[in-house]
């Protein structure tokens, strides 16, 4: 993260900013420009696969059941909502101030230097804990389908959620094994991802499709159910 002082009418202290111009100047420098990877299509990929994951598949079936029912497709359409207006906050940002950084660059451009320095550690601590909870969640599966197949790992490696564990062996091989893919080049993390978002929606295609033929319309009332306290819950 940049910290160049702007000399133009961004201000000065904690919350000076730069302006569009320089943001510019200093992604074109040698130095600081990056390669540009990556088209349209793969960050479309991109977009699809961070959207398709362990929720989607666990969560989903799990809160119908014990909580929402059918209401919880109201959830999906409040999402659904929600992203389309923060894709286009972000379209806006982005033609706005076409450089690379994300919502970092645009505080820096907009609010100043030090929100933008606190949003842009916000953004790797939330990338640190999705990486986490992602890569556990895949062991879990791993674990799952290995217990049926009858393949088991020692204890102590099967991580701090089973009594027992005290390391995830499987969530580190999966965070050393797609950090190293990153390194050898943002191309080729894009066309594994390609290759298991295809997985992805064919999966989802399936369920649905699937599904269809499934549906029993007195399922659907009541379309949302009443409110259940907990026991030992407040009323």
């Amino acid at each position: 993260m940049s910290t160049q002082q702007d000399t133009g009418p961004g201000g000065d202290g904690l919350f000076r900013t730069k302006t569009i111009e320089q943001s510019i100047r200093d992604t074109e420098e040698p130095e600081h420009a990056l390669k540009k990877s990556l088209s349209a299509w793969d960050l479309i990929v991109f977009g699809v696969g961070v959207i398709i994951g362990t929720g989607i598949f666990v969560l989903t079936g799990k809160v119908a059941k014990e909580n929402a029912g059918p209401a919880t497709a109201l959830a999906f359409v409040a999402a659904g909502i929600v992203c389309a207006l923060a894709a286009l906050c972000y379209a806006e940002f982005a033609s706005t101030v076409p450089v690379a950084g994300s919502a970092y660059t645009f505080a820096y451009a907009s609010i100043g230097e030090l929100p933008a320095w606190i949003i842009g550690w916000d953004l790797v601590l939330e990338f640190a804990l999705g990486t986490a909870v992602v890569a556990v969640g895949w062991s879990g599966y791993v674990r799952s389908l290995m217990d049926n197949a009858d393949w088991h790992l020692a204890n102590a490696l099967e991580g701090p959620d089973v009594p027992g564990g005290t390391f995830d062996i499987l969530a580190f091989l999966l965070v050393l094994v797609l950090t190293a893919i990153l390194v050898v080049g943002m191309k080729l993390s894009a066309n594994i991802t390609a290759v298991v978002v295809a997985i992805k929606v064919t999966v989802v295609m399936i369920v649905i499709i699937a599904g269809l033929f499934f549906i029993v319309g007195d399922n659907y009332s009541p379309f949302i159910p009443d409110a259940v306290t907990p026991e030992g819950g407040l009323g």
